[in-house]
């Protein structure tokens, strides 16, 4: 415990060791009873030194104001030492495994200035202006998967059927990654963030074994060293054959970039096409899934949005604002400093946990109403600073093709079943969502 742990307050009515391990349970993200624990926090605590079993502490950050203050210091805290919660005997392991305190070096792990030299490589091809060329293709691609839904009878998981696939078409299209790999992308992006959920491993590898396992029988652990080295041959494979043969891809910009006039070490560059495929595909796939949920639970949204297609655009901001699908990344600090108030110590770890901060009274009277037509809406699922998602104008360009192709052909919607959170407290969203509707 840090000095600054003096400065934490108590809880009325809510026991602080309660809420220290709530906030790490992967179950309190399914069942959104994190949701309490966040605004507790925020209401009498926004800045609070937390303690939960098994892991080691850290401030956890609550508020709009003071994520955003955070993550915009990048001198100050940094990511390289620890960017996600993890107990200790997990952190342990790792550093077993690899000799490091990560299994793989993204541009999430790392700092500038190498950061921001890795960033560039590929910089330009996440631009508005370059990925204008592929908005025809992003709508065929999702017309493609409305129309598989239309072909399902009118039932579907939504999740399962449209949403997991979706962006990992568009995703594998931007690499140059052929669809017959998509399974197996699938595969290794579900299980590198949902090895806390057994039935999320067990789809994962259910896609993979075309059905030979079931949920209930399946194998549901993670190895999560023989994941990583799947990564590893499948990737080095692509830097291989982009080096020998370039195409116009993303998986070239990635293997034939140079930093300081040296080509990228094969850690960089597998790490690369790791937060590509992972980041690209999963939080895309659960904004889209419970951004439908939420058209669905607020029938007269989904009728102002039918009605009015030109608000899809904020439509899409809020969905983003309402799922959050990155709960939270961690910084370290790197001086003593100030946040909202508490003294922060070099050292110290920091959680910013910004579904919390999507659901800021301060920021939005009325953060807890799902409305597609919010004007101002200063969401911060993509972070701040210079490391704010490198996908954002992609994901919500993927976001709103979706919709624009599928609520005109909408008659009637309804959930046909109790929809279901995935169990993770890092990357999360639904993992099943039946529905039943009429279509054009």
């Amino acid at each position: 415990m840090t000095e600054a742990a003096s400065d934490a307050v108590p809880f009325a009515g809510f026991n602080s060791d309660t809420i220290d391990n709530m906030i790490v349970n992967p179950t309190a993200y399914a069942d959104e009873t994190v949701l309490d624990a966040y605004r507790t926090l925020r209401e009498q605590d926004a800045v609070h030194w937390t303690e939960p079993t098994g892991f080691r502490p850290f401030w956890s950050i609550t508020s709009h104001a003071d994520i955003t203050s955070v993550s915009k210091a990048n001198d100050v805290f940094i990511n390289r030492l620890r960017t996600y919660l993890a107990p200790i005997e997990a952190e342990q392991w790792t550093l077993a495994q690899s000799g490091d305190t990560h299994l793989f070096r993204t541009l999430v792990d790392i700092d500038d200035p190498q950061h921001m030299k890795l960033r560039r490589l590929t910089n330009t091809w996440f631009m508005p202006q370059n990925l204008k060329k592929l908005e025809g293709e992003i709508a065929i691609i999702a017309k493609a998967h409305v129309d598989h839904m239309a072909s399902l009878g009118g039932a579907c998981d939504f999740v399962n059927e449209v949403a997991l696939w979706y962006p990992l078409r568009v995703i594998m299209r931007i690499l140059g990654l052929p669809a017959t790999d998509e399974a197996m992308m699938l595969q290794m992006t579900q299980e590198i963030f949902g090895p806390q959920d057994p039935d999320v491993v067990a789809r994962s590898k259910l896609i993979t074994t075309g059905g030979a396992a079931t949920p209930a029988t399946g194998n549901t652990q993670v190895d999560i060293f023989a994941l990583v080295q799947q990564f590893f041959q499948y990737f080095g494979g692509v830097i291989a054959d982009r080096r020998a043969n370039p195409r116009e891809d993303l998986s070239t910009v990635i293997a034939q970039g140079e930093v300081d006039g040296a080509p990228i070490g094969l850690m960089e560059a597998i790490s690369y096409y790791a937060i590509t495929v992972t980041a690209g595909h999963d939080t895309t796939s659960s904004t889209a899934s419970g951004g439908l949920l939420q058209l669905i639970r607020n029938p007269a949204e989904m009728a102002k949005l039918k009605a009015d297609p030109s608000l899809i655009p904020q439509a899409v901001e809020e969905m983003i604002r309402w799922v959050t699908p990155v709960k939270h990344f961690m910084r370290t600090a790197t001086q003593d400093t100030v946040v909202g108030g508490k003294t922060i110590r070099a050292g110290d770890g920091l959680a910013m946990f910004y579904w919390s901060g999507n659901r800021d009274t301060q920021v939005w009277g009325d953060a807890d109403s799902f409305r597609v037509d919010r004007k101002t809406n200063p969401q911060t699922a993509f972070g701040n600073g210079v490391h704010q998602c490198l996908g954002l104008h992609l994901a919500r360009m993927e976001i709103r093709a979706l919709f624009a192709e599928l609520l005109p052909r909408l008659d009637s919607i309804e959930l046909a079943g109790e929809p279901k959170n995935s169990i993770a407290n890092f990357v999360s969203g639904l993992k099943t969502m039946p529905i039943r509707y009429a279509m054009r």
